[in-house]
C-alpha cells in the first residue's frame, strides 16, 4: 500500500468517531468506547507499524532542530507516521471532552465548535473547550468545595 492511500485510509477511518461524538455523544459507545479506545487504538497500531518499519530510513532526521524534524518529514511514510499520530491524539481528546462536559453538565451544543476545532486544528479545539469549561464552571459550580453547601 501506497502511503497516499493509508493518509485516505487513515483519515477516513476517524470520520465515523468524530461524528458519533458530535450527533450521538450520549451514546454509551460513542465517547467511551469508539472514539477513545478504539479509533485510537487502532492508529495507534497503524503508527507502530510505520514507526518500526520506516524508522532510520531518512538520514539525518530526529528532533533537536526544526531542520531535523523537516529531514525527518522528508520522507513521505514518516510523514504519513506524524498525520497518523494526529488523528490519533486529537480524536482521544475530542473523545475527553465530551465525557467531561457530560460530567460538568456543559449543553453538548456548546461543545460541539471544540470539537470542530479540536478536529481541524488539534489544540486550539482544547483551548476552546478548556475555557468553555473554565466559563461553566464558575457559573454552574459556585459553591464547590464548601461543607455546608
Amino acid at each position: 500500500m501506497e502511503p497516499e492511500t493509508l493518509f485516505t485510509v487513515a483519515t477516513r477511518a476517524v470520520l465515523p468517531g468524530w461524528l458519533l461524538l458530535i450527533l450521538l455523544p450520549r451514546w454509551r459507545w460513542s465517547s467511551r468506547l469508539i472514539s477513545a479506545v478504539v479509533l485510537p487504538g487502532l492508529l495507534g497500531l497503524v503508527y507502530l507499524w510505520l514507526i518500526v518499519n520506516h524508522w532510520g530510513t531518512t538520514t539525518g532526521g530526529g528532533y533537536d532542530s526544526l531542520s531535523e524534524v523537516s529531514t525527518l518529514f522528508s520522507n513521505p511514510w514518516l510523514l504519513l507516521a506524524g498525520w497518523v499520530h494526529y488523528l490519533a491524539f486529537d480524536l482521544f481528546i475530542g473523545a475527553w471532552e465530551v465525557r467531561d462536559a457530560q460530567r460538568e453538565k456543559i449543553h453538548h451544543l456548546l461543545v460541539v465548535p471544540c470539537l470542530v476545532l479540536t478536529f481541524l486544528f488539534g489544540p486550539v479545539g482544547l483551548v476552546g473547550y478548556l475555557g468553555l469549561r473554565g466559563i461553566s464552571r464558575r457559573r454552574l459550580q459556585v459553591d464547590e468545595g464548601r461543607a455546608d453547601a
